[in-house]
């Protein structure tokens, strides 16, 4: 995985830098450097976050549309 694709799966998922390093519970530092692509991106994890981010896309066609700009109100 490249550091270009890696950004376009964060935003598929709609996940910041720092979520993916809680989800992964390694340092900021570490996402920042793969995504300056200062350092290469381990296959294993570049196929969970594929996995995550070809799943997200399936669901987004299930997402209900009727409920933009619907709120509760007391």
């Amino acid at each position: 995985m490249i550091p270009a694709r890696l950004d376009q799966c964060l935003s598929i998922i709609r996940w910041s830098p720092d979520t993916l390093a809680r989800c992964f519970g390694c340092d900021l530092s570490l996402i920042g450097a793969w995504l300056d692509g200062e350092l290469d991106i381990p296959p294993k994890a570049a196929a969970w976050i594929e996995t995550v981010a070809m799943h997200m896309e399936a669901a987004e066609g299930l997402k209900p549309k009727g409920l933009k700009g619907k709120r509760f109100d007391l």
